[in-house]
């Protein structure tokens, strides 16, 4: 199917997943010694002494990383934006070396209530490493673009 998906495109269900990217300790560290300087986040020899016993990604990047790899099977949604993350959860801490792909599954959808131009869709995102080892997983609502009224209408005369 090409082109751009909208809220009636999207099946209850479908599964998408990534590439893989392997996480470089250098972008890793530059990102935490920027925005999240944590010690075992950006200091490698502080790091040695934490629970972790090295660096390891902080929940920023981690998302960071989960969004770069998400865009690449979710670019052709029509979203207009999320509202919510729920459950949101790091159960692995990501490490430098690191394979990790994104996976995105369409848990629910539904039109929206009180705007007839969108629908209400729920994904479970999750970032994983090869092993199938989940690093970062969260709920998410958000609001899709419905098909314009007249594509409707052409696709529904198709189908008959």
């Amino acid at each position: 199917m090409g082109g751009r998906r909208y809220f009636e495109d999207l099946e209850i269900g479908e599964q998408r997943e990534s590439s893989a990217l392997t996480i470089d300790k250098d972008e890793m560290l530059a990102f935490a010694r920027r925005y999240d300087p944590q010690y075992f986040h950006a200091d490698e020899e502080a790091a040695r002494g934490s629970v972790f016993g090295e660096v390891v990604a902080s929940g920023i990047y981690t998302m960071a990383i989960w969004r770069q790899l998400d865009h690449e099977i979710a670019s052709d949604i029509a979203w207009i934006c999320g509202v919510a993350w729920d459950d949101v959860r790091f159960p692995r801490a990501l490490r430098a070396g690191d394979r990790v792909h994104a996976r995105a599954r369409c848990l629910s959808k539904r039109a929206s209530t009180s705007d007839p131009r969108r629908g209400v869709v729920v994904y479970v995102y999750e970032l994983l490493t090869e092993a199938g080892e989940v690093v970062f997983t969260c709920r998410s609502t958000n609001l899709v673009e419905r098909r314009p009224p007249d594509q409707r209408r052409r696709l529904t005369s198709r189908s008959r």
